[in-house]
């Protein structure tokens, strides 16, 4: 089944964090685990990093199980499998720990039986909510769309159409494929659908190889040309396009799935799959979602931090809010405040949301913007220094700019730079 809808393909989406960012502590067990594994081949796999949490994991797979499924590159079965069992291990935490302590081998040998994995579209239709091996055998295999969405239409939600091509039942035959009786099997597999090829790899050893019958291309019947229908030319189902509704709700969620039952391709003797929309979230330029709440980062003046300040904030759903700080508060670099009932909705309770948290980041003016005859002035007007007291024993050393590229810190840099991934202070909220 193909898709009209421009969608994008398995990338990053904006992911949904807590709104206090990663403390030191969490970052130094990261790097810890990162020197602690034996291999990183699974991970590399996934794009994640050997410290990743089960949620990133998570939706590293869903990127990549969507790009590389077969019915969208036919050409990436194998990266398929590998990125499949990669998660398999990654997302049992028993395994993992395995892993991480005995590489691909531990694996093989105590991990999984024999070193088997389950199959890649077992795994890919349990984390879409398909009913793996047996419930293909009874049904049409379900077919997976990502959808881009933005953060308004999650906000005050939204409807959109998808143009689907999809198999039907060929109304002309009935899904025979020919006049009735012209079925057989197919001799070349005995009805099987499936052949075993034998090849020899070295002396003494053969290899064995089960290959899709290339007569009836694995449906263990075939149909004399003469006979077939000339509607569907014997493939017993035509191609059709559906266009399907898709409402998003309020307070939905990146990665949230919206099922059609029974909106897959049509097979003779099968219940069609279904239909899964994937919902995948785009950033936005000013908010970031962190579960129910909001995080806006907004830059204010030093006069602004000492003094008091008014602003406006434009919300999600073309609305403008006016906050003030109170005479004599002073907001430092990092603040955090919040507006109560200002955050997401809450998915299937509209009216109930989060909180909008604001970071504040103070811009500090540049050198020398107050010439040395002022700087008394405003000295006399800020809060007293602190009083060093200097001895003759002591070394005096002189403060140059930092460059992290410059030895002896140039291997080291990482741990300098500016951490933006979110405030790490307390909140205080304030109704609006």
């Amino acid at each position: 089944m193909e898709s009209t809808e421009d969608r994008k393909p398995g990338g990053p989406s904006t992911e949904n964090k807590e709104a206090d960012g990663p403390s030191t502590e969490s970052r130094e067990a990261d790097s810890s685990a990162a020197t602690m594994v034996k291999e990183t081949g699974y991970y590399d796999i996934l794009g994640v990093k050997p410290g990743a949490s089960s949620d990133e994991i998570k939706r590293a797979y869903r990127k990549l199980a969507l790009k590389f499924h077969p019915d969208k590159n036919p050409s990436e079965g194998e990266r398929f499998k590998l990125i499949s069992q990669a998660y398999e291990v990654l997302s049992d935490p028993k395994k993992r720990e395995l892993y991480d302590q005995g590489g691909e081998q531990a694996i093989k040998e105590g991990g999984l039986s024999g070193g088997s994995f389950s199959s890649p579209m077992d795994i890919f239709d349990m984390f879409f909510g398909g009913g793996g091996r047996m419930s293909r055998e009874r049904r049409g295999k379900n077919v997976v769309h990502q959808l881009s969405i933005s953060l308004e239409d999650l906000y005050n939600g939204a409807t959109r159409k998808l143009a689907l091509q999809k198999n039907v039942i060929c109304g002309q035959c009935k899904g025979y494929g020919g006049k009735k009786g012209a079925v057989e099997k197919c001799p070349t597999c005995k009805g099987r659908g499936m052949q075993v090829l034998v090849q020899q790899i070295g002396p003494g050893m053969v290899q064995q190889i089960q290959t899709v019958c290339p007569d009836c291309k694995g449906q263990g019947e075939r149909i004399n040309p003469k006979d077939r229908c000339s509607t569907c030319s014997g493939n017993k189902v035509v191609r059709e396009k559906k266009i399907i509704e898709i409402h998003i709700d309020k307070g939905m969620k990146d990665g949230q799935k919206i099922v059609f039952h029974g909106e897959g391709d049509q097979e003779p003797d099968l219940e069609p799959g279904d239909v899964i929309i994937v919902l995948d979230q785009k950033d936005h330029p000013v908010f970031q979602r962190r579960g129910q709440d909001l995080v806006l980062k907004m830059k204010i003046q030093l006069t602004e931090a000492l003094c008091g300040f008014k602003k406006t904030i434009d919300t999600l759903d073309d609305r403008v809010l006016v906050i003030t700080s109170k005479p004599g508060e002073v907001i430092k670099h990092g603040d955090l405040k919040c507006i109560y009932n200002e955050g997401m909705p809450t998915y299937k309770s509209p009216l109930e949301k989060g909180s909008l948290i604001i970071q504040f980041l103070v811009s500090f003016p540049e050198n020398n913007w107050l010439s040395k005859d002022q700087l008394p002035l405003l000295e006399a007007l800020l809060p007293p220094r602190e009083e060093v007291t200097i001895s003759d024993d002591m070394d005096q050393a002189d403060l140059v700019e930092f460059d992290p590229r410059e030895r002896p810190y140039r291997n080291h840099g990482e741990a300098y730079e500016e951490d933006d991934e979110g405030p790490r202070t307390g909140v205080q909220c304030q109704t609006s």
